[in-house]
């Protein structure tokens, strides 16, 4: 019996994919719900399981092709009753092959004969030159009108470095942008277009926290089984500090300043297709354990590809780590509609003067780009201070003192 592999329902506002990547092939067979294809959309890849056990006996879309959502995938047979068409498929796959070799053995010897009467209408010492120095005739371009190669013709073959370069390979590769691709740079773009985005600067001594993480790490791994890493602290930091700041947990809707009075944090992570910004949800009711442990759950969903539309929508505010590249400075850009992100860098021990003393201290540079339509020069300096203050001073956080 025949059926139909459909393109699942992703979400509201999705209304198609794109194939990137089939797991099967015509006539391959399948178990239930093992994985046949994988799609993407602007924002996750997913795979989607065969309805039951079976094989595929067409194609319907191909990879890089778009398909709207509900539409059909591919023709899969029933496992009950053999595929008709599998031996047919195989040898047709047969013939192919067979004439794809007649026809590459008559291009070879189209070749050696096209390559002889070449070699018939050199000069005797045109043909030598050539035979010195291993070349071969037909890259060489004549400067007759009849198409004859002169003895000069060789020679300036010969002495153009650029002449003999490996053209084997492609100077340029075209690839087609994945639907996450796309999506991500028209958003970027869509953001320079419409905010007013300007970047305020500071930096923060990491030592408290180097600290706080050195002497608690074995209690915190025993009690939550997760690294306490410095993305909890900072976090905590922003949800205390939009608290502090409401109009940068805000956004602007048509002619309307929305105040938004959940705190959920986007956080940027990077994958082989591109920035994923997975959410999470009320932060401000999450202890540092529940963090760090989310913060994992989602950096491995997105790696894996299996971030769901729930996991990535919602977010007031977003955090971006470009330290774990070993980044020390950048101007992020706002994730709309949100109002505001923070840069995060690599710790980099420096000089720096504390009570007229030149100390080390494990430092980094923090960026928070903001809308300026909605956001003031002194609420952006404050929030960034804020912030500052907060991870300089970890009992606050941690105390609430």
């Amino acid at each position: 019996m025949s059926m139909e592999l459909i393109v699942p329902t992703l979400g509201e506002s999705i209304t198609e994919a794109t194939v990137s990547k089939w797991l099967k092939k015509v006539g391959d067979s399948f178990e239930a719900d093992e994985p046949l294809v994988e799609i993407e959309t602007d924002k996750i890849t997913i795979e989607v399981p065969a309805p039951s056990a079976g094989s595929i006996s067409e194609i319907r879309v191909k990879e890089g092709a778009d398909v709207n959502i509900g539409g059909v995938l591919a023709l899969l047979e029933d496992s009950k009753k053999p595929n008709k068409n599998s031996n047919h498929e195989n040898n047709n796959e047969k013939l192919k092959d067979a004439k794809e070799e007649v026809t590459n053995e008559k291009n070879e010897q189209d070749n050696m004969t096209s390559n002889k009467n070449e070699s018939s209408k050199l000069s005797p010492s045109v043909k030598k030159l050539i035979e010195e120095n291993n070349l071969s005739a037909n890259k060489i371009s004549s400067s007759r009108s009849d198409g004859r190669l002169t003895k000069e013709d060789v020679m300036n073959f010969i002495n153009n470095p650029s002449s003999l370069r490996d053209t084997s390979k492609e100077r340029e590769e075209v690839v087609k942008m994945s639907k996450i691709r796309r999506t991500i740079a028209t958003r970027l773009k869509e953001s320079q277009n419409t905010a007013a985005i300007l970047t305020t600067f500071n930096e923060v001594d990491m030592s408290e926290i180097m600290n706080v993480r050195e002497s608690k790490k074995e209690d915190f791994m025993e009690r939550y089984n997760v690294k306490l890493g410095i993305m909890s602290f900072f976090v905590k930091a922003v949800v205390e500090s939009l608290q502090e700041f409401p109009a940068v947990n805000a956004e602007i809707r048509e002619e309307n300043i929305i105040y938004k009075n959940h705190f959920d944090i986007g956080i940027a992570v990077g994958t082989e297709k591109g920035l994923v910004v997975p959410v999470l949800k009320n932060a401000d009711t999450m202890t540092f354990g529940d963090i760090e442990q989310k913060i994992v759950e989602l950096s491995t969903k997105a790696k894996e590809g299996s971030l769901t539309m729930e996991d990535l929508t919602g977010g007031t505010f977003t955090i971006s780590n470009g330290g774990v590249y070993g980044s020390m400075l950048s101007t992020p850009i706002i994730n709309r509609p949100q109002s505001g992100i923070l840069g995060i860098h690599n710790i980099q021990k420096r000089a720096v003067v504390i009570d007229d003393e030149v100390v080390i201290r494990p430092m980094m540079y923090l960026a928070f780009s903001y809308d300026h339509r909605i956001i003031d020069g002194k609420e952006s300096v404050g929030f960034l201070v804020s912030i500052k203050d907060l991870l300089e001073n970890p009992s606050k956080l941690i105390l609430g003192v």
